[in-house]
């Protein structure tokens, strides 16, 4: 699996999501005290993109900020809202202190 550093951990505050382009596309990215998560940053709700949203670091669940869909960051699955469809996964590491996004999704 191939890697492409994206920016520096310390980016991203704890429960925050921010949003780094990968040669598959727009990734939003959040962590938790122990966890990295990232999943495309575009809604399959309306399309919205979900770095706007909020990441809640209890729950390792993503909110759009326009339609209210709820996702799963682990597995990309919608558990609440219109959406329907899960988000593509990538795989997201530390290394160094630098954050790393796999250049393709998972599955």
């Amino acid at each position: 699996m191939d890697f492409v550093r994206v920016g520096s951990l310390v980016e991203i505050p704890e429960g925050e999501l921010r949003a780094y382009d990968v040669p598959a596309g727009r990734v939003a990215v959040a962590h938790d005290e122990h966890r990295l998560f990232a999943v495309d940053d575009t809604c399959t709700g309306e399309g919205c993109a979900l770095n706007e949203g909020t990441f809640d670091d209890r729950t390792a669940r993503i909110t759009c900020a326009t339609c209210e869909s709820v996702f799963d960051a682990e597995t990309g699955e919608p558990v609440e809202g219109s959406a329907v469809d899960p988000l593509r996964v990538f795989v997201a590491r530390e290394d160094a202190g630098w954050l790393e996004i796999s250049t393709t999704p998972l599955g």
